[in-house]
């Protein structure tokens, strides 16, 4: 007997997201919870007992959703930002801007309202169904009573959160197989990269193969009108993913060097950026994907998580690329500590909050090859998710979403060194004393930013090797052949740390005629699975065998043996696991009968978060703090004093 869980899709249920009580990180559980022929009190106690989820709300609708005593709340259509703003009557004549999202498209009532209001829209993003308005403090709320308004909140500041292929096991799958016997690189040839960060120097050799510029198109959001890298962050980043930089004694070449390239600049010469920055480079990829087969979105950067995934508008643009089959893969942010050295949780940044998103975490390798030395970086952000609703009991419902899925290097890591740019000018030991021009310069940086692009750089070699994967696939493939990392919780490290090559060789044995029809449990290879196992830099581990399901996570062969429809297109991989009553859903969606959550949810060593409590001694979780009740790095903007960031990306680890 399977399980059923709740639908997915656009406008899916998800059972985790809106109120919730998470129990987090490692604790074993003895007993194994197999999925068969339990009867239904049984499965509810057992399920229970191994999500540790007392009170997870079920949503009813994005306006409305029920309380454990089944109380009605309204969801709030404002951000707290702009609820703060419009009780604010001494600003009433002060102008802000601000992402309308709108449920249906822009109405004649709206429009009305715009012109009473003397309002401003300075951009619509059609396929992303919102917009950027200017407008007086004092019509914020006759605008947001509109009808056609589902959320308003503000357009955000953006920050970026600053031997790869020796150590991610990228050299290990190179040479490919074709079915006439003949062989070929496999090097993310044919597969679209979209890079929204600060530019790439299109100059650089890294970028250039055989006379012939990879970087496809250009466009900048910033209002600059310039396409090149002052501030140096995007071509590394780019390098990372993309280059191929060769010299007689060294070689920095990136994860996919045969990728094609999208530069699309939203981030400044001081590498910032706005949420209306951000949206338009997500429109303008949604629209056209097609023409330079963009299959991955690579976006190292993120801005404060305040609003829940359901309501920022980074992470619903985010979700319309994935439903459309693109990969989304997003830096976990820079703020794992305070500046004593104190560990944090829950400061995941957004748009690494949304769940469909692959959000990735540091690893510090400590420039070896071999992995056995490998650690997540102290820097790198931990999980939960902190980013919550807002009832009109003006209750905070937190999202406490597992995050990150994944760790992969990120620290001093060697990439393409933009010709002249901020960060080298200011820190003239990040550039490294290389000969040559400038256009082959290399320099070295470390942060979260610089894991993303490993793991997007991977994500293109799956989809080279297997086009037919949907991003949900990419997801699980990944993080169940990475390998866990000894010291780490999941909250720290995910599923693991990346590896490319037992993600690769699994992805190579995936049927090519799945559809949104194909029955569940239907076999998912083509061949039986692979010994899971890996061996990199002479040395040899075992596969994790996890993925994380939103707030719980599940292990077991039928992960990759049989087809779930949570793989599929419109859905995510943490849609419908169980409700907060007991109940679960038998609609047809089914994940089949693996051990679900065999070695059960994480405690974080016995500590119990309940939406925004942590209920041992108030403030401690295990070995670090929990950012709770909505609390906020810096003042909006993300890691606004510059002081952790800085000494973050400029320094790293040791």
């Amino acid at each position: 007997m399977a399980i059923a869980l709740n639908p997915a899709g656009g406008n899916a249920l998800d059972p985790y997201s809106h109120g919730s009580q998470l129990l987090t990180n490692d604790l074993e559980f003895s007993a194994k919870v197999p999925m068969k022929i339990i009867p239904r009190v049984s499965m509810i106690l057992a399920l229970a007992s191994c999500l540790c989820l007392n009170s997870i709300v079920l949503t009813t609708s994005h306006a409305q959703s029920l309380s454990p005593d089944g109380q009605t709340f309204a969801h709030a259509k404002e951000s707290p930002e702009i609820a703060a703003l419009m009780s604010d009557s001494a600003g009433a004549a002060k102008r802000v801007t601000v992402i309308l999202q709108l449920k249906n498209g822009e109405t004649l009532s709206l429009q009305n309202k715009f012109l009473q209001a003397g309002a401003t829209v300075r951009f619509r993003f059609n396929t992303l169904n919102s917009m950027v308005v200017d407008l007086p403090q004092g019509k914020l709320s006759d605008i947001i009573s509109d009808d056609s308004v589902s959320f308003v909140s503000p357009d955000r500041k953006i920050k970026l959160l600053s031997h790869l292929t020796s150590t991610t096991g990228a050299d290990n799958i190179r040479q490919g197989l074709s079915s006439n016997g003949s062989s070929y690189l496999v090097d993310g040839s044919g597969i679209g990269i979209a890079v929204l960060d600060s530019g790439i120097d299109v100059s650089h050799q890294a970028f250039i193969s055989n006379g012939r510029s990879r970087i496809l198109f250009s466009k900048d959001f910033t209002g600059q009108g310039l396409i090149k890298d002052i501030y140096g962050h995007g071509s590394h980043v780019a390098g990372e993913m993309a280059g191929d930089l060769n010299y007689p004694d060294a070689n920095y070449t990136g994860v996919a060097p045969g990728a094609s390239l999208i530069n699309l600049r939203v981030l400044d010469g001081e590498g910032n950026g706005t949420t209306s920055a951000v949206l338009g480079a997500l429109d303008w990829v949604l629209y056209s994907r097609s023409l330079y087969n963009i299959r991955v979105v690579n976006m190292s950067l993120g801005a404060a998580a305040v609003d829940s995934y359901l309501d920022d508008p980074m992470c619903k643009a985010v979700r319309k690329l994935v439903d459309s089959g693109i990969v989304v893969v997003t830096a976990a942010g820079n703020s794992g500590k305070d500046i004593s050295g104190q560990k944090i949780y829950g400061a995941i940044h957004s748009p690494g909050i949304e769940p469909s998103a692959i959000t990735v975490g540091a690893a510090n390798s400590f420039q070896t090859n071999q992995r056995s030395d490998d650690a997540v970086a102290t820097y790198s952000s931990r999980g939960p998710t902190r980013s919550y609703w807002v009832d009109n009991q003006n209750q905070k419902h937190f999202d406490n979403i597992l995050k990150p899925e994944i760790v992969a290097p990120g620290n001093k890591i060697i990439s393409a060194q933009a010709s002249n740019n901020y960060l080298v000018t200011a820190y003239p030991y990040l550039g490294l004393p290389l000969p040559g021009p400038a256009n082959i310069k290399a320099m070295t940086m470390s942060g979260t930013s610089m894991a993303a692009p490993v793991v997007a750089g991977a994500a293109a070699l799956l989809l080279q090797e297997n086009p037919t994967l949907t991003p949900n696939l990419i997801k699980a493939i990944l993080m169940y052949t990475a390998q866990r990392l000894p010291n780490a919780n999941s909250l720290e490290q995910g599923a693991g740390e990346l590896n490319i090559d037992g993600a690769v060789r699994l992805a190579r044995l995936v049927r090519r005629d799945l559809t949104g029809q194909t029955p569940v449990g239907t076999p998912l290879l083509t061949s039986p699975v692979p010994s899971p196992e890996s061996r990199i830099a002479g040395q040899r581990f075992v596969w994790g065998q996890k993925v994380l399901f939103g707030p719980c996570i599940a292990s077991g062969g039928e992960l990759v043996l049989a087809y779930q429809p949570v793989y599929g297109l419109g859905m995510i991989l943490s849609d419908g696991i169980i409700l907060s009553d007991g109940i679960i859903l038998s609609d047809g969606i089914i994940l089949s009968d693996h051990n679900l959550l065999s070695d059960g949810i994480i405690l974080s060593d016995g500590i119990i978060l309940a939406d925004g409590i942590i209920l041992s001694d108030g403030i401690i979780i295990s070995d670090g703090i929990i950012l709770g009740d909505g609390f906020v790095i810096g003042d909006g903007i993300i890691l606004a004093d510059h002081y952790a960031e800085e000494s973050i990306v400029v320094q790293g680890d040791r």
